[in-house]
């Protein structure tokens, strides 16, 4: 079983939409196993960008990040990565096909709703910034 790292980003937090996006996931297999509510401090967020240090947007995506509480997830399941990926579309949401999470919800390609690791290494990297081994759950 593979694990992924999900973040409900600001945007979809002030629009109400983490349950909905959290159901989505769970509805197409994927098993939550950890979860939490949190205020990404700078620190963090450039931990988790930290794949795009220097580049002209990464301040912009930590400034983001940390504007407003998120919920951070964990989910479980066959091929847990690409599968998130898929379900939430391109990066942009205008770019996003109806019917995955970006297309559906984000706003532009900032504030696109979701975030998701983009491999089962990176996956691990950022549930480790986020949660402790004792916080998510087998069952």
């Amino acid at each position: 079983m593979e694990r992924c790292l999900v973040l409900i980003k600001p945007d979809a937090m002030q629009r109400g939409l983490a349950g909905t996006i959290i159901s989505r996931l769970e509805k197409h297999g994927l098993k939550l196993v950890a979860l939490k509510m949190l205020l990404v401090d700078k620190t963090l967020a450039k931990q988790l960008y930290a794949i795009h240090t220097g580049k002209p947007f990464f301040d912009g995506l930590v400034n983001y990040i940390s504007s407003s509480p998120i919920i951070a997830a964990v989910f479980e399941g066959e091929e847990a990565v690409s599968r998130i990926r898929k379900l939430m579309g391109a990066t942009d949401p205008a770019q996003a096909e109806a019917g995955t999470i970006r297309g559906d919800f984000g706003l532009d390609i900032e504030r696109n709703s979701i975030h998701g690791a983009d491999s089962a290494k990176n996956a691990e990297r950022e549930s480790k910034l986020f949660f402790s081994e004792n916080e998510i759950f087998s069952y």
